[in-house]
């Protein structure tokens, strides 16, 4: 009785992504196997495959087995932007976060190709994972570039963006750390642009404009292009907490 209630407690839970095939091609598989001992950071699962059960915390210091700042990058798809930025900056540790385990092995396929010893891989749940398994002010900058717009009306509520995870990003992030948003989307922009204002303790990075600059850190992704090629505005969001004084 007790697995049934969780399985339909699962089934009715709200997530943010869609439930794409994940199953690995052979090369893809031989490649996870290889890598995995090297990049994959493995959780205690719920029920759900890409859950993470109450009380585990995502120990940065043992991951890296070093002291860095960290970068965590939500959606990160194939790895474009997570790469370029790990392969750019070797002092700074990164954690890409995605469900789509064919894009995480693509990832530390390139990874190890690259030879970076800063990245990590997790299949989760974002919304888990920043709620309560990483740790308060472990993080110096959350990255969410481009995520699932859900564009219809009635499936707003799927989106990841907004006052819970943001107040959730704000505990997460280390004093002077930064929330970086970006969306092709004018109305997801206008509400996480509201979400994040009315956050407490988060402050814009640009508060004399509505929008921040593009961030000049983010390569650019399919994603954008495609944004682009449609005549979208892309729009970036810079949200810090501020350091200690």
């Amino acid at each position: 009785m007790e697995d049934a209630a969780a399985r339909e407690r699962i089934r009715r839970e709200v997530v943010s992504f869609a439930r794409r095939d994940g199953r690995l091609s052979h090369r893809h598989q031989t490649a996870w196997d290889v890598h995995h001992g090297a990049y994959v950071v493995e959780p205690d699962r719920d029920v759900r495959s890409t859950s993470i059960a109450p009380g585990w915390t995502f120990d940065v210091e043992a991951v890296f087995g070093r002291r860095a700042p960290l970068v965590v990058e939500i959606g990160s798809g194939d790895g474009d932007a997570v790469l370029a930025s790990a392969g750019a900056n070797p002092d700074v540790d990164h954690l890409a976060v995605e469900v789509y385990r064919p894009g995480l092995a693509r990832t530390i396929v390139r990874a190890s190709r690259a030879g970076l010893a800063n990245l990590r891989v997790i299949a989760a749940d974002a919304r888990m994972l920043v709620d309560r398994a990483l740790p308060e002010a472990s993080v110096r900058e959350l990255r969410v570039f481009f995520p699932d717009p859900w564009p219809k009306a009635r499936h707003h509520k799927r989106r990841l963006v907004d006052d819970d995870f943001v107040a959730a990003a704000g505990r997460v992030l280390e004093p002077g750390g930064v929330l970086r948003l970006a969306t092709d989307w004018q109305d997801y922009a206008d509400a996480m642009r509201e979400a994040c204002e009315g956050a407490e303790g988060l402050e814009s990075l640009h508060p004399d404009s509505p929008w921040g600059p593009r961030f000049e850190g983010r390569v650019v992704t399919r994603y954008e292009r495609k944004g682009v090629a449609l005549g979208r505005d892309i729009r970036d969001l810079a949200f810090g907490r501020p350091a200690r004084r």
